[in-house]
């Protein structure tokens, strides 16, 4: 049954371009997250500036692969809406799985696709060649210049650069082969750029400062938390304008003599991780509630292809005992997937500086997989679990897996699922992501495809013909062609 409703008298509801568009939550050091206030001025801003460069037109069909508690997802849905353009929405599972992703960008005849590192490298990963006409626009966190190399060869790339507080995208550049880091800028229409020292002095070129945004894109600040507002959103000491100010980033960087900037760290605590900003004590809070953590600090590692793992390093009360699949639990219950730290490590203490304060530095110099509480190491006995030890171990960079090892102890997560699933297939054995989740261990990952070949009655190579027309599937029936 329809009810028509019509109310009698206006809701008094006044809107105008600094009136707030959305409120989105970031990661908070204190362990609450804060609540970023962007307005329809700020969004215009993006929207109309990205129209024009990198460009998009009525021609074009825009793949949408963000989640929509990522920002960048307003992007994708709105800029094809004020240019005409095509939006193809990829669900949850094809957007987290390549090999289905890589069949809807063939299928639709996708133009541009926006994704972070970790995804673009993630469908190099299963042996994507690229589709036709394709734009990559890559964002989220830094671009390593191997990744942006590899990709140049499959079409147009893009350098996306932005936090949540200047709304979005603040920079976009094309990106060139070359052999330096990939760099910052220039920036979108209607900001400034300022790199500012601790004095808030223009520092000169090559020295670093960090990195202060102005403009249209600054947030309007946050969510009933003036304080923090002030701190952060300051009074542009350039502008002559007394109502204009600038976003502190917190990002260390330095002006190149082309005029971009490059990135050179993070001033705080805070870490980007799959293209998500994570403030490490939000974590480090959690943890710490639980009883048996008398002490805990988390930090973020960077594996050799410039990914990042998070990694908590742990010291147990005395009397208490708890595992990495009790403090996993622990904290998925309080926080997204994406903040739940791959690897626990388990001390007996943590090194302090002289002034007190725990010695992040030398936490992260840690070969944190070599640390976590070791299992008796139990070689492959069969040739599939020779095969798929080697492919863990490969994919996790670990010098050998314990057919009996937790692949989620040793630091696997939910990007490496699916390159294990990849790499698997290239030496003829079929997996699913849905069988490491359940499974966790090579041996029981071997025991169940054997038994499955088994009970179907098939040959013994079974396995092999699967994984065959596996690696075919990859390929999607169609050749590459030029970009």
């Amino acid at each position: 049954m329809l009810i028509e409703c019509e109310l009698e008298t206006s809701p008094g509801i006044r809107l105008d371009s600094t009136s707030v568009a959305y409120t989105i939550y970031t990661s908070g050091s204190t362990g609450k997250p804060k609540g970023v206030e962007v307005t329809h001025r700020n969004v215009v801003n993006l929207l109309c500036s990205m129209r024009e460069i990198p460009g998009l037109n009525e021609r074009d069909r825009l793949l949408a692969v963000t989640t929509l508690s990522f920002d960048i997802a307003v992007l994708e849905l709105f800029l094809p809406l004020i240019t005409g353009a095509q939006v193809i929405l990829a669900n949850r599972e094809t957007a987290q799985d390549p090999r289905l992703l890589i069949k809807l960008l063939n299928e639709s005849k996708a133009t541009v696709m926006q994704a972070t590192p970790a995804t673009w490298r993630l469908l190099l990963e299963v042996g994507w060649t690229g589709s036709p006409g394709l734009r990559l626009f890559c964002g989220g966190e830094a671009l390593p210049r191997q990744l942006a190399n590899e990709l140049i060869k499959l079409g147009e790339l893009w350098n996306m650069y932005g936090p949540t507080e200047t709304t979005i995208w603040s920079a976009t550049s094309r990106v060139s082969p070359g052999n330096g880091p990939v760099t910052i800028g220039p920036p979108i229409h209607n900001t400034r750029f300022h790199v500012l020292d601790a004095k808030l002095q223009p520092t000169p070129i090559g020295v670093p400062g960090e990195l202060h945004i102005g403009g249209d894109g600054v947030a309007k600040g946050y969510f009933r938390n003036p304080p923090l507002t002030v701190e952060r959103f300051i009074p542009d000491p350039i502008s002559k304008q007394p109502a204009d100010r600038l976003y502190k980033t917190g990002d260390l960087v330095r002006y190149r003599p082309d005029g971009h900037l490059e990135f050179l760290g993070r001033l705080d605590n805070q870490v980007k991780v799959r293209g998500f900003r994570i403030e490490l004590g939000e974590i480090e809070s959690v943890l710490a509630r639980n009883p048996d953590i008398r002490e805990c600090v988390v930090a973020a590692q960077h594996d050799d292809l410039g990914g990042s793992r998070l990694v908590a390093y742990c010291v147990p009360h005395e009397s208490r005992k708890c595992s990495s699949e009790e403090l996993r639990n622990w904290v998925a219950a309080s926080l997204p997937e994406y903040m739940i730290p791959s690897v626990f490590v388990f001390m007996p203490a943590l090194s302090h500086t002289p002034n007190g304060k725990v010695d992040r530095k030398a936490l992260v110099r840690l070969d944190a997989l070599s640390l976590p509480e070791q299992n008796l190491f139990i070689a492959p006995r069969t040739p599939a679990e020779a095969k798929l030890a080697t492919v863990c171990a490969e994919v996790l960079h670990l010098d050998r897996v314990s057919v009996h090892d937790s692949l989620f102890d040793l630091g696997a997560d939910s990007i490496h699922l699916f390159q294990i699933v990849a790499r698997a297939a290239l030496v003829g054995i079929a997996l699913a992501p849905k069988q490491i989740l359940r499974l966790q261990t090579v041996a029981a990952l071997a025991a169940e495809l054997r038994d499955s070949t088994s009970e179907n009655g098939g040959p013994k190579h079974k396995l092999e013909t699967i994984a065959r027309v596996s690696r075919e599937q990859y390929q999607l029936d169609a050749a590459p062609q030029a970009t």
